[in-house]
């Protein structure tokens, strides 16, 4: 059995099974079990956590890929007529952005509510 501490949890991992034990300053052993869940179903948590991350990161590429496709465009002097254009990708710019910046913090708040961390 193995022990790991942070700065609010102790983790207890065994072969099968990992404990989580949130710090509670009013206890006399100094943690309080909130919760058990399995090895497994932990690392799948991990798992999400980072993919929810990476997915962020894919928004803000994208939004960013498209700001400065927009800017290119604005760059052109002899097309005047696709200046629309370049506002369009600006706008849709901003909505990615914003879109993925939404489902992270919508995902990150889903998981801290069902499990503690």
């Amino acid at each position: 059995m193995k022990f790991s501490f942070g700065l609010n949890k102790l983790i207890v991992f065994s072969v099968n099974q990992i404990v989580i034990m949130e710090i509670n300053q009013n206890s006399t052993y100094g943690f309080e079990n909130k919760e058990q869940i399995i090895l497994r179903d932990y690392l799948a948590l991990e798992r999400t956590r980072l993919a929810n991350e990476r997915t962020l990161f894919s928004y803000i590429r994208t939004s960013l890929y498209l700001f400065i496709v927009a800017i290119a465009f604005l760059q052109f002097k002899d097309f005047d007529n696709i200046n629309w254009f370049a506002y369009l990708s600006i706008l849709v710019s901003a909505i990615i952005l914003i879109v993925g910046i939404v489902k992270y913090i919508q995902l990150k708040n889903k998981l801290k509510k069902y499990y503690l961390f």
